[in-house]
Parts: structure tokens; sequence; C-alpha cells
């Protein structure tokens, strides 16, 4: 016997050392919560329904896709991406119709819906990554300050992964009066960076909280989480229905395409407008595969192609095109194989074939999805000549571009 106190196991010493940026692991009467949830099973968060798993050598065969020279090239703008100079006035000045919508990059976007002010996702960060010196870097400049904001009523977030979920965005936040609402288990990321638990609303699916006079529910997604190198999966992914007293909105959050948001939108909609993740998709994270580029399928079963996230919004409008969609998670920051524009210019051939209104601001531009939608396709001038493979022989025939037995998600091959 030597009188010393037992240690803790290896893995509880290696959580006290991890830096901040990693957040917290849910415990206590929160872990509590999270195990009783009806979509807690097996010891993890499951998927509506289950997302299937890549096979072997897909990892391998995706990185060797996303570090070749050749494709790398393609995945940037090759000149300033050509940010809006949105100011403090701007945004002070109240909307017209009610309904703004400010996007900021990336799934940042404020919301100014019935005289609130609505803040999704918000990644201010260099870099979306637990570390300052490596991870995916921004393309652009943060459009806007975030003291130039204002005031903001509620803090959404969709699930605690780097590009939608900052440390130091989330601490500067912490120090205003604003409400957090967040999924089940994320809060425990919060708390440790300084947000009290007071400010917190943690919702699992197809719970509702009302903050300031507007309803905020989070509805499913098809996604996953994590923030270390064992993914628990123990903090929840969500899309979210916003409601005020004139206008209802959406926020897709990171999701695939899945059949639920046909019940989301007769549940919570129609919307004036969505928000829809449209980029970092990739063949590599389904869960068939083949050596042949898969368009139009097999699709991703965690990430949405602009032809799916255009599906989604009509799903969520009961099958007709209404309202305003809003193209979301693309051009801030490189994350998948696709060329850097290709989400923008497939989104808008996918919704000008279904007759769906789309708006494409540029980073940090307001547009009223009641009023003059921006349309202007801006990214044509600062992104590589684009193949289009979603284009069909006819199509590409009569726009001289070719066809997409030819060419791979990056446009490259």
């Amino acid at each position: 016997m030597t009188g010393a106190e037992p240690q803790p196991p290896l893995r509880t010493r290696l959580r006290t050392m991890r830096s901040a940026a990693f957040g917290a692991d849910p415990a206590g009467a929160r872990m509590q919560r999270i195990l009783r949830s009806p979509h807690f099973a097996d010891g993890v968060f499951q998927n509506p329904p289950a997302v299937r798993t890549p096979p072997t050598g897909t990892r391998t065969e995706f990185a060797k896709s996303f570090f070749r020279k050749e494709q790398r090239v393609l995945r940037a703008p090759v000149g300033a991406v050509p940010v809006h100079a949105t100011t403090a006035a701007d945004l002070a000045e109240p909307p017209v119709t009610g309904l703004r919508l400010t996007w900021m990059g990336h799934s940042s976007v404020l919301a100014e819906i019935d005289g609130r002010r609505v803040l999704f996702d918000p990644v201010w960060g260099e870099r979306c990554s637990p570390f300052a010196f490596a991870g995916p870097k921004r393309l652009h400049p943060v459009p806007v300050p975030l003291a130039a904001l204002g005031p903001v009523d509620v803090v959404v977030i969709s699930h605690d992964h780097y590009d939608h979920l900052d440390l130091p965005t989330i601490r500067e936040l912490a120090g205003t009066d604003t409400v957090f609402v967040v999924p089940l288990g994320v809060g425990a990321h919060l708390e440790r960076w300084g947000v009290a638990p007071d400010r917190m609303r943690e919702l699992d699916w197809n719970e509702t909280a009302e903050v300031a006079g507007i309803r905020l529910t989070a509805t499913p997604a098809r996604h996953f989480c994590g923030r270390g190198l064992r993914n628990q999966q123990h903090t929840l992914w969500a899309s979210w229905a916003v409601a005020g007293p004139e206008h209802r909105i959406y926020h897709s959050g990171d999701t695939g395409y899945f059949p639920g948001f046909a019940d989301i939108g007769a549940e919570h909609g129609p919307f004036d407008a969505t928000m829809i993740q449209i980029g970092a998709y990739s063949q590599h994270w389904s869960g068939e595969h083949t050596a042949v580029t898969p368009l139009p399928g097999p699709w991703p079963d965690i990430h949405m192609t602009p032809a799916q996230g255009v599906r989604a919004h009509l799903d969520l409008q009961g099958d007709t095109p209404h309202g305003v969609l809003m193209p979301i998670h693309w051009g801030t920051f490189n994350l998948a194989p696709h060329a850097w524009a290709e989400p923008a210019e497939w989104t808008k051939d996918a919704a000008e074939e279904a007759g769906q209104p789309a708006a494409f601001p540029r980073p940090g531009e307001s547009f009223e999805p009641g009023g003059v939608l921006p349309v202007v396709p801006w990214w044509r001038a600062v992104s590589t000549p684009l193949a289009r493979p979603w284009r069909g022989p006819e199509q590409a025939e009569a726009t001289g571009t070719t066809a997409r037995g030819d060419l791979d998600l990056a446009g490259g091959r």
C-alpha cells in the first residue's frame, strides 16, 4: 500500500487535457435527457432513416481525390470573392416586408423576422477547426464584424461541427443578452465556453421554444455530430423551423436528403424562405460507391447535392414552387472535392428547371424574400471554367458544355 490516491481512468484524464475548442461531453441531468430521447438508441443518436455505412476504401479514395493537385485548383476562387459591404446602419433599418435575410457566408445567416433577429450557425472564426494553425481557412473575409450586427434575440445552432459551431464566435456572443437555442446535448459545449444555462434552450426533435414572440422548432435532419477524434454521437443535429406572427422560415443545417422534408413542411410550412444546404457533397460519403462518377446517383447520405436541395425545398412547400430558396453551405470553406462554384451554378440550373425562385446573395448581402431577389451569378467572375456534369446531353449541346458522362463531380478529368 502506497497511500496514493487512485488515478481516474486514462480516458477521463485525456478529456481534462482537451483544449476548450473541443467543447465538453454531456453529463449529469443533460445526459439523462439524452438517454430518454426517443431518437437515442444503442448508445448513439439515430438518423431518419439510418445512414448507410460507406464501403471499405472509401476514405482512401476520397483523400486521393481531395488532395489531387489538379482538383485543388478548382476548389477555390481565382480572385477575391466580392463581399457585399453591408453596414451597421443598413442592418439597423427595419425590413419593409417584415422579413430580411443576410447571408454571412457558409451556413451563417442573420434572419430578421417580424421584428426579431435570429442568427443561424454563426461562424466568424478564420478557420473551421479546433486549431488556429490548421484546418479549412476562409476563402473570403467576414462580411460584417460580429459587434456591428447589433442586438440579436436568438442564436440558433444546427449541430456541433466546427463549420457551424465556432468557439471564438460563441465566446463573443456569450457576453451579450442573446438566447441560444440548440439541439439536445450541444449545451455542454456552450456552458464550457461561458454561456449561462438559463440562456440556453436545448431541444430534441419536434420540441419547440418560444423566444421574444417567435417559435423555434428543432426538426429532424440526416447528419451526424462530434468535435473530437472519438465521435460518441452524444449531441443531436437538427434543422429548424422558425415562425413569427406573420412569416415562416426554415434552416436545414447539414443534412442528407430524406423523406422527412415533406412531413416538416406539412407540420410547419409553407415557408416564406428556406435556407438549404447544397454544398460539400461527394460520392465518397454515400453508402454506395463506384469508380464512375455517380451522377445523378448514388447521392450522399449526410449532405445534399444542389438537385436534392431544390427537391427538399419543394417537399417542404407541399411539392409546389413557393417562397424563396437561398442556398447555403458553400463558397466560404473548402470542404469537398467539387469545384468551388459548382454548388451555386447547379442550384441555379435546378431551381430554374423547377420554376422555383432562388436568391443568390453575395456574402454580406441582405435581401427581402418578398421583394427584389439577388439573382446575378456573381461567382462566375471569380471561378475557374465550370464543366456542368449535371446537365443532360441535349442541354449540354445547346449551351456548349460537356455532358455528365465525361466528368467527375469536381468538373475535372
